[in-house]
């Protein structure tokens, strides 16, 4: 009976939400809700950042987003990937921004466009671009007159270019709200009063633009009216706007809710439970909330060199209930479509009705909210245990930490902690040749090393760009966010018979904030050094000291520095310096301790900088470079700064394509010569802190529920299909520490099983993903199955015709739908019919 009734109302309240009208139409707010043309709406929106994914996979995930109860997405704008260089600009492929909102548009769901232009988003630089830095007189993010001016040219040009495409909803568009700056109260207070001043001129520049929408403020409790202070969080059920806002008639807004969290090399897998993720959202509704977004809805990539931190991975899956590659996060994405259904049917009682909060004791409560003479009501138990809530006579069972919604306050058509969702297990396959489906493609690489750049007797390079300089140079400045990889290079003139460095071994120390650092003397690799990542931006600096041999009369020094992305967070982080610092020393000390040390600080010779390696200059990566080299066909392994290149055909299929460099060690991959991003499979998890079994209930962090402990952060790499030739492909590795190419393959990820264990009174969705089918039931029990996934039991009470009645259902179709009910399994034994609930498992494979 609970079935029908949710299904009635879901389906005529998700027509009505997910409607998006063509015409202009007005965006107001008061402090219950969004008001589109006078309507209040129950906002539910999801983060998907258009530079993370493609061109050919923004459909698809909109489309996903939109099946998973969406009525919104968000996303930041990114003003480096946009402007590079100074006035330089780039709207295109990945970086189409009006492309990607109108893809919105054209589905049907409203847009909400946070333009910041700061980002943070563990993303390089924090979304700034370099150049921004080498301004004269410039401070971020305060009142300066310089960064202002930028702020102001490039949020112009984002806002005009969505006018003249008539996006905005006064236009007729779908982008119904717009965000200035971005969690700056966090750092507010490290600017004095230029940080007030520029928080009230950023709201000023904002309303000038007399958009007719609402604009936001996240994480900024002194937001100037009319802005909308807003919550970031893994849960923001007790935040209250009306506490912190300046402005007091607003609504209950979440723009951030944190679906998992970032990898960073060197760390683990965090995940964040189904049942944890929808408790905080449905405890976010219950207490007054209007609108919520989660961050991320789908994570994507970092390609390039576009992920920030520093140290932050290529892979940006934050668990998203859309996997980095397309694929579904089951059962994340099934559980929170269910609830969105469940919201959406008691969405005119949300955001109209008069509610009614009442505290039942041991951590339980009940909301009411009543509308034009019905209800609907929202139990929950915040505590971690089990517990039974009695209302108005009945006793509800709620599980600890989870909340139940009822359309009706009588029937439970949802419970947080009761997952109904299929858990999909993924799997990497090798792509095979057409003609051999049993054996995986073996790849045939050829090497050739990168040309360490040296400089002749007059202390110049022969040819390329560089900067001289008697003094070691800020590697950000000099690169200008053009390459992670800066070359410094100088002559030391070194007298072998100068008494104080006979018999003695010498040492080359240099001091660098990191985070790598490599050396070279007189074209001979000398060794390599990177920094552990601690959490702090103090922990990436350390002192690399290796010991060096020299010759009498010129020896060419060579400091290969390496940035794996720029700070993206924190107050004053554009004064950060990056890169080698000095002092560089060489430094001479006697084989058995008996004399001082003697050292020789040459900091101040004439250092060359050259920004970028050597083979990118000559286009290495590309499938037609200016030079060609000579490539070994017999690759050279285990040896640093050295290039890569390989082919392989287009994989049949439309499961995502990702490439396993298990056994290269840290570097950067280029696909048909464009950039996939860094790769680190040699940065390895710590043993400990992993979680066994992962219980939602309590508190999420980012340390809770983790996995991959010794194992490397990230292994996978993401190949977006449409940067794919439909015949012959290149793949380019640029490899730092070396490693051995030949265990390199290329795969596609896909749903390899489904599991599922589903209560009664529910549909259970099964799905395969791709294209291909379900090709076996391994087991299926409708009764009290026992166990989890890959190790199911039937319990005391079991349907027999619970295998035929699946089989019949799902056997060799992409996807099936079961009735969770006792009238599907009629073979239950007697004796069990008086169950209070059942539930169905189920363990398929596609």
């Amino acid at each position: 009976m609970a079935s029908s009734y949710f299904a009635i109302v879901s389906g005529l309240s998700l027509a009505i939400v997910l409607s998006l009208v063509s015409q202009s139409f007005a965006v107001m707010y008061d402090d219950r809700a969004i008001i589109i043309n006078g309507d209040r709406k129950l906002i539910i929106s999801g983060s998907i950042h258009y530079p993370r994914s493609t061109p050919g996979m923004w459909p698809k995930l909109i489309k996903q987003a939109k099946l998973g109860g969406l009525n919104a997405i968000e996303t930041y704008v990114f003003w480096n990937a946009h402007e590079p260089q100074y006035r330089q600009y780039d709207f295109t492929g990945n970086h189409d921004l009006v492309k990607f909102i109108k893809m919105i548009q054209d589905e049907g769901l409203y847009a909400i466009l946070r333009i910041g232009p700061y980002v943070c988003a563990e993303w390089n630089y924090g979304g700034f671009p370099v150049w921004l830095s080498s301004l004269p007189g410039m401070h971020f993010r305060t009142n300066n007159p310089s960064f202002m001016n930028e702020m102001k040219n490039f949020t112009t040009l984002i806002v005009e270019m969505m006018k003249d495409n008539s996006l905005f909803a006064t236009q007729g568009g779908p982008i119904i709200l717009a965000q200035i700056e971005n969690e700056y109260g966090q750092v507010e207070n490290s600017y004095g009063e230029g940080g007030k001043e520029y928080l009230q001129w950023c709201a000023n520049l904002a309303q000038g633009f007399n958009l007719g929408i609402p604009w936001i403020m996240c994480k900024q409790s002194d937001a100037p009216a009319p802005m909308i202070a807003t919550c970031n969080d893994w849960y923001c059920d007790q935040w209250d706007p009306k506490n912190s806002n300046v402005n007091k008639n607003v609504p209950k807004i979440w723009t951030e809710n944190w679906t998992g969290w970032f990898k960073h090399w060197g760390g683990r897998t965090p995940h964040r439970t189904a049942e944890d993720t929808a408790f905080a959202v449905a405890r976010f509704f219950q207490l007054n909330g209007t609108m919520q977004n989660y961050y991320m809805y789908h994570g994507g990539t970092n390609f390039g060199e576009t992920g920030g931190g520093p140290y932050i991975t290529t892979s940006y899956d934050y668990d998203a209930p859309i996997d980095e590659y397309g694929n579904l996060n089951q059962p994340k994405w099934g559980h929170l479509k269910n609830l969105h259904e469940a919201l959406y049917s008691m969405k005119d009682h949300i955001v109209y009705g008069d509610k009614t909060d009442i505290d039942c004791g041991q951590n339980k409560w009940a909301t009411i909210f009543s509308y034009q003479g019905k209800r609907s009501c929202f139990f929950s138990n915040i505590d971690y245990n089990d517990q039974t809530l009695t209302f108005e006579g009945a006793d509800l069972f709620l599980p600890g930490w989870s909340v139940s919604l009822s359309p009706d306050c009588f029937h439970e058509v949802y419970n947080t902690a009761k997952v109904n969702a299929q858990t999909s297990v993924m799997v990497n396959r090798p792509i095979h040749p057409v003609d051999e489906d049993d054996t995986p493609y073996k790849l045939e690489w050829q090497s050739t090393p990168e040309q360490i750049v040296h400089i002749n007797r007059n202390g110049n390079l022969d040819s390329g760009a560089f900067v001289a300089s008697n003094a070691v140079l800020d590697q950000k400045t000099v690169t200008n966010g053009t390459s992670d990889y800066l070359y410094l290079l100088t002559l030391y003139f070194h007298n072998s018979s100068d008494p104080q460095w006979v018999n003695k071994d010498i040492f080359l120390q240099v001091r660098t904030n990191g985070p790598i650092i490599h050396a070279f003397v007189n074209k001979r690799f000398v060794g390599s050094q990177y920094s552990d990542y601690h959490g702090h931006l103090d922990d990436y600096g350390f002192q690399f000291e290796r010991e060096i041999r020299l010759v009498n009369g010129a020896n060419r020094i060579v400091l290969a520095s390496v940035s794996v992305g720029l700070p993206n967070y924190g107050p004053n982080f554009d004064y950060w310096g990056c890169g080698i610092v000095g002092p560089i020393q060489l430094i001479a000390r006697s084989r058995n301790g008996s004399e001082p040390e003697v050292i020789k600080d040459i900091s101040t010779n004439r250092w060359i900088h050259k920004t970028g390696l050597h083979g990118v200059d000559l286009e290495y990566h590309k499938l037609l470079h200016r030079y060609s080299p000579s490539w070994s066909a017999i690759p050279q392994i285990d040896r640093p700064f050295t290039w890569y290149k390989t082919n392989f055909l287009y994989p049949h299929g439309t499961d995502p394509v990702v490439v396993d460099l298990n056994g290269m060690g840290k570097g950067v991959a280029w696909i048909n010569g464009i950039n996939i991003g860094r790769y680190w499979p040699k940065n390895v998890a710590s043993e400990e802190g992993c979680s066994i079994f992962c219980d939602y209930k309590n508190k999420y962090d980012s340390g809770k529920c983790s996995t991959g402990c010794g194992q490397p952060t990230q292994r996978y790499y993401h190949i977006p299909r449409d940067w794919l030739r439909p015949d012959n492909n290149l793949l380019v590795l640029f490899e730092e520490f070396g490693g051995n190419p030949q265990n390199v393959q290329i795969q596609t990820v896909t749903v390899g099983k489904v599991c599922a264990n589903a209560y009664e009174w529910n549909k259970l969705e099964l799905a395969c993903a791709g294209g291909h089918n379900i090709t076996k039931i391994n087991f299926a029990s409708f009764g009290n199955p026992q166990g989890k996934c890959g190790d199911y039991s039937p319990g005391r009470c079991h349907a027999i015709d619970s295998l035929d009645v699946v089989q019949k259902a799902c056997l060799n179709q992409r996807n099936c739908t079961i009735d969770v009910n006792i009238n599907s399994f009629a073979l239950l034994p007697p004796e069990c019919r008086q169950i209070f609930s059942y539930r169905l498992a189920v363990e398929a494979f596609c």
